[in-house]
């Protein structure tokens, strides 16, 4: 493996969505990634882009035998991922206590929806609730509408398993200085707040006073919104400071002396939005796309998945790879000294499991025992 944490192995009890996001993450900056599936776990979905890039071993958790394996691979490793609900690892033998007397220096990442403690910490959960919580659902969606669900993109992938593996890399950190390791307690609820940090900065500053819908980010603002083009897909406008907003009123060839004087007053925007609106309605989308070549009017076709891989710029910059068939973005960010490599395909559930298990010293009577 190459990449900056190339050297770094972490030990990954197979769960959902942030954990495995997370650790993919780190597999993309070159760690050794060893994922740990329950026997004949059924993949997620096929070649489940999520699990891209680490050995897979299949392991009866409820099994003692089992357990002394994972202790073991923790005495050579520097993090342990697990997502279950709190309690779970103690009850099995695999806690932080017991993963931390074989091995001190161990980080042991914990990754859950409402954290290790307080009145939810034990209930079932998904993305939206934990959002929901956070004040970060309520400001999304159409004026006048119910809140719409960003995917899941910010309680589990950005709120979850990207801020778990921020607080792994500051935990390996701060070890270099005590030569310990420590608990995290990483929280979907907690980080889909803290990814909402600029949200209560414009609340407090009276920018999002408006209900949902009639602000200036949230689809409000004629001149950062979405708008329908002829062939009836979309483009992207997001021309907030006066020079960019000049130069879109070029690009849609505007009459200025027809707009608003004062573009920020939102009882102008309804006559603004409608005249952004049927300017955009005369070409399509990729005709527009080309006419913003070259143009500081913030003015971007909206791709769906399946075209973004083809469009010029990502292509360029080879933001996606193609692994067993699947277009999926690339290792990001980039390092000019230890660049990643591609990361390699899925495993299916087990596929290294013997040849994990003989890197420990146990015979294949032994292996063939813990199957």
């Amino acid at each position: 493996m190459s990449g900056p944490l190339s050297g770094l192995r972490v030990i990954e009890l197979a769960g959902l969505a942030p954990g495995p996001f997370g650790c993919m993450v780190l597999a993309d900056m070159g760690a050794e990634v060893i994922r740990i599936d329950r026997p004949g776990a059924p993949p997620t979905m096929p070649n489940d882009p999520l699990t891209r890039g680490r050995r897979s071993v299949s392991l009866d958790l409820k099994k003692p035998a089992a357990i002394d394996v994972v202790l073991r691979l923790v005495e050579r490793s520097d993090v342990l991922v697990e997502g279950f609900r709190p309690g779970v690892t103690e009850r099995l033998g695999i806690g932080p206590a017991e993963c931390q007397a074989r091995n001190p220096r161990l980080v042991y990442a914990r990754m859950t929806g409402w954290g290790q403690h307080g009145p939810l910490a034990e209930a079932a959960g998904h993305d939206i609730d934990y959002i929901a919580l956070a004040g970060a659902l309520e400001p999304i969606g159409q004026q006048g509408g119910r809140p719409v669900p960003p995917l899941n993109l910010v309680g589990d992938f950005a709120g979850g398993g990207l801020l778990m593996a921020t607080g792994i890399l500051a935990a390996l950190y701060e070890r270099e200085r005590s030569g310990l390791g420590q608990v995290i307690d990483a929280a979907m609820v907690d980080g889909a707040a803290l990814v909402s940090t600029f949200l209560y900065g414009l609340k407090a500053a009276g920018a999002l006073s408006a209900p949902r819908g009639g602000n200036l980010l949230d689809g409000g603002a004629p001149y950062y919104d979405t708008y329908v083009t002829a062939d009836d897909k979309f483009v992207a406008v997001g021309a907030l400071e006066e020079k960019f907003y000049a130069e879109l009123v070029v690009l849609l060839e505007l009459d200025p002396a027809q707009l608003p004087a004062n573009r920020h007053d939102p009882a102008h925007w309804p006559a603004l939005r409608e005249q952004i609106a049927a300017a955009v309605r005369r070409r399509t989308r990729d005709e527009w796309a080309a006419l913003a070549i070259g143009s500081d009017a913030c003015l971007a076709p909206v791709l769906a998945p399946d075209e973004a891989a083809h469009h010029p710029h990502n292509k360029a910059r080879e933001n996606f790879v193609e692994l067993a068939g699947v277009v999926q973005p690339a290792p990001a960010p980039r390092f000019d000294r230890t660049p990643s490599d591609v990361p390699g395909p899925p495993a299916f559930s087990g596929e290294h499991t013997a040849e994990v298990l003989a890197e420990l010293g146990l015979t294949a009577v032994e292996i063939k025992e813990l199957g």
